[in-house]
């Protein structure tokens, strides 16, 4: 956990209960919460506050519990309160035995530091309300609600709320999108981006970063003026179904431009990587990725940074460039990355020919600016220069680009 801390990592995204098998259950049978089980969530509660990291998290292993619902204590056929997994968001008893849960875990361990907020279900989907995507708003209207009154009554404040979606389901019921995005329940929006082809089998560590910026524009445009990132993605695909964990360094750098691109694309952070690995852990290099982005934060005043996604305004001269990046009148982000320099292998290997690269950044404020390029595999500033916006367009010298690289934009004589 101090190795976490030490590299970067603020928040990590944890279930309550982990269910791939019968020795984990946080209740069994339903309402007896398991001895051992609270006792870990105590240590690890206890852990986290130490060492200064926050947990989101999720009362329920959603997957499992549905390939493994013949097993599970909620099962009704096992003495539980549900027939089947298509009534977990609609049955009473369900709801009641859900509510009961949140009570127990928000009345031990809500009233710590180290809780980020609730993801109260993850991955919703209509298959857990009969095929119906209709039956999500409901439910988050029952249950946020619920959630929020029991912790102000308890504690006089309640903790952050959202509730998550595997990415594809929202182009297959686009009415879910209001419920994920904009629900005014929720407290910020969460998605899982397992984009078929390009996130979940990766063939090379560009296009699925490109799918990332993509995805996360929409969402962020949809969230309008609430937070949204990503708390899981992975190569899901080639790990469970083809049986292939990925080679360390092809991993590392699709994890590194996964990550910028979500962060340039406007979300909050770097996104949440499900390891999809044996060992079920981030390599070395992916946690030296997220202590160079930790890095560049400090760069960016995030207090006043009312970002909005600029990825399709945005011009380069180097046609060999993609473009991701997110901003206001005051401050921009910009991740750059070539598309012309793949290996064989997938990888991105220097583009030594690259010739110094134009980029222009609309949206900003007439005046001068600070431009800070930032070299994403170091973790290090490359170079510091003023630049002065006319007309609405900043135009950035940022120098050749041969593999890729982030830029920070910031008033140069901030008030």
């Amino acid at each position: 956990m101090i190795w976490l801390r030490d590299h970067g990592v603020t928040c990590v995204r944890v279930m309550l209960e982990y269910c791939q098998g019968e020795h984990r259950y946080l209740e069994h049978p339903v309402g007896r919460f398991v001895p051992n089980m609270v006792q870990f969530w105590d240590d690890l509660f206890e852990l986290l506050e130490k060492i200064g990291i926050r947990v989101l998290l999720t009362p329920y292993d959603t997957f499992f519990m549905w390939v493994r619902w013949r097993h599970h204590p909620y099962n009704r056929a096992n003495g539980g309160v549900c027939a089947s997994q298509g009534e977990w968001l609609t049955s009473p008893e369900m709801r009641a035995a859900i509510k009961n849960r949140l009570a127990f875990a928000s009345d031990r361990w809500g009233g710590s530091p180290a809780l980020f907020g609730w993801d109260i279900w993850n991955e919703i989907h209509p298959a857990h309300g009969g095929g119906d995507p209709a039956t999500a708003a409901p439910f988050i209207d029952d249950v946020a609600s619920w959630l929020r009154a029991h912790e102000i009554k308890q504690r006089g404040y309640a903790n952050l709320q959202t509730v998550s979606v595997f990415g594809p389901e929202l182009i297959k019921h686009p009415s879910l999108v209001e419920a994920i995005f904009r629900h005014p329940l929720l407290d910020f929006a969460n998605t899982h981006l397992y984009e078929q082809g390009t996130i979940d089998a990766p063939a090379d560590t560009v296009t699925p970063a490109l799918a990332v910026a993509r995805l996360m524009r929409t969402a962020v445009e949809e969230a309008g003026d609430r937070p949204v990132f990503d708390s899981e993605h992975g190569p899901i695909h080639s790990f469970k179904d083809k049986k292939r964990t990925l080679p360390a360094a092809f991993d590392d750098g699709y994890f590194r431009h996964i990550q910028w691109a979500h962060l340039a694309s406007g979300g909050a952070g770097g996104g949440m990587r499900w390891p999809n690995r044996h060992p079920h852990v981030l390599t070395d290099g992916m946690r030296q990725a997220q202590q160079a982005l930790a890095r560049f934060l400090p760069l960016v005043d995030w207090t006043r940074f009312g970002r909005r996604n600029l990825s399709q305004d945005l011009r380069c001269d180097d046609p060999g460039l993609a473009l991701t990046g997110c901003g206001d009148k005051h401050q921009a982000i910009i991740w750059a990355v070539r598309t012309d320099s793949l290996s064989p292998e997938g990888t991105l290997v220097p583009y030594q020919a690259a010739a110094p690269a134009t980029l222009d950044i609309p949206g900003l404020a007439d005046g001068s600016y600070a431009v800070i390029t930032y070299d994403t595999r170091k973790g290090a500033v490359i170079a510091r220069s003023e630049a002065g916006c006319s007309g609405g367009m900043l135009r950035v010298a940022a120098g050749p680009v041969h593999t890729d690289l982030a830029v920070a934009v910031m008033p140069a004589n901030p008030a």
